[in-house]
């Protein structure tokens, strides 16, 4: 097999998905737009949609698995019940224990110990 034909296609691992994995590290559990927030404050900006994509994608190759599923009621304006689903790390997710993902959640350790 050639060099070329080793590169073809899209790489299985992707930066978003990986940071996602350090952001659940740490938080342990979390739904999608509590994680979307987290991503936001953290890292460059990507879009809600593609934070849902990875998501999704972890959950097929293992780095995320589904946790719960959880309705919750209000006065939402697509109706009286929201559903979230709660994700966690799978069997396959590797945290590196990204500095800058480590000193967000001590600065916000340190705020809710100081409130």
């Amino acid at each position: 097999m050639s060099e070329k034909q080793k590169k073809q296609g899209r790489p299985i691992g992707s930066l978003i998905r990986q940071n996602i994995v350090e952001i659940l590290f740490f938080l342990g559990e979390g739904y999608a737009y509590d994680i979307y927030k987290t991503y936001h404050e953290i890292f460059p900006k990507t879009t809600m949609r593609s934070i849902y994509y990875h998501l999704k994608k972890g959950t097929s190759t293992g780095e995320f698995k589904i946790k719960a599923i959880k309705q919750e009621h209000g006065n939402f304006s697509w109706g009286p019940i929201s559903e979230k689903t709660y994700y966690c790390l799978g069997s396959f997710a590797s945290p590196t224990l990204n500095p800058t993902v480590e000193k967000y959640f001590k600065e916000q350790k340190n705020k809710k110990v100081k409130k």
